[in-house]
């Protein structure tokens, strides 16, 4: 598939009233990224200990942190760190559903100030050579064929001690050919990046590893619950989300819950940092 094709394919999923109803009501709204659960807790709330941890992980964030966020969503991360640590964050996605529910919340909030929401692809950054001192993303990486290229693009636009620090779903680094050609067809990548990958890629274009945590049961233990929140509300989303997408969705996470649990799929936190 041409790296365009797959762009607009990403878009237009996005953009749907079924992906836009499904992600917002079952997914939590705010964050729509894998959580890190504690046995406990709900998909918002594991969702946004995702965003805690990381902000955590990401350095001394303040009102003079410039951050971009790459596939932002809803854009509940951006929120997180503006309310939290006066952060001016700009949000970059391809969806302009997702990007005006993103808007919406932020003027709510009382946060639209600090926060500012692009349309566009973050293989090719509308941004200036070393413009943030934080590049965040959260499980968007994997729909891109040019990932190299998303590297690339984040060492232009840090400025010098500036972090890339994201997570994103993955292939075990030991991962068989053909064992997720279930998982692949589904978001219609031939291939998933991995942690290997991702260091190779970040050491190519001279951004030095800081920091890796590896969760892959995380992985496990998120689709298993959004799969139990949809067979709870499979009724009652039908006059919401087609039944068709519900039914697709729900062999879709079926396939990346025995994937991960085969220790095929990883995820986590992986941090670089430009010199």
């Amino acid at each position: 598939m041409q790296d365009n094709q797959l762009v607009e394919i990403t878009k237009e999923y996005y953009n749907s009233q079924d992906a836009d109803e499904f992600y917002h009501s079952i997914w939590g709204g705010e964050d729509i990224h894998i959580g890190i659960y504690d046995g406990k807790n709900s998909i918002k709330e594991a969702s946004r200990q995702s965003v805690v941890l990381m902000a955590e992980k990401a350095g001394a964030l303040n009102v003079d942190t410039h951050l971009l966020d790459l596939g932002s969503g809803y854009g509940g991360a951006a929120r997180y760190l503006a309310a939290t640590f006066g952060c001016k964050v700009d949000c970059l996605n391809l969806s302009a559903t997702e990007n005006h529910r993103n808007e919406e919340k932020n003027k709510a909030q009382g946060l639209d100030h600090l926060i500012n929401v692009v349309e566009g692809n973050f293989e090719a950054l509308p941004f200036n050579a070393n413009t943030y001192d934080v590049l965040w993303s959260q499980d968007a990486i994997l729909h891109s064929n040019q990932k190299f290229k998303i590297f690339q693009e984040a060492q232009r636009v840090l400025k010098p001690g500036g972090v890339f620090i994201f997570t994103d779903p993955m292939q075990a680094d030991d991962c068989p050919d053909g064992v997720l050609d279930a998982v692949l067809k589904r978001i219609h990548l031939e291939e998933m990046g991995s942690v290997a990958q991702y260091r190779e890629f970040a050491k190519e274009v001279g951004l030095s590893e800081e920091e890796v945590i590896l969760m892959p049961e995380q992985l496990v233990n998120h689709y298993t619950q959004v799969l139990h929140g949809l067979e709870i509300h499979y009724e009652s989303l039908a006059d919401k989300i087609s039944r068709e997408y519900v039914d697709k969705m729900k062999q879709g996470l079926k396939h990346w819950i025995a994937a991960g649990q085969k220790a095929y799929l990883n995820w986590g936190i992986l941090k670089f940092k430009k010199a």
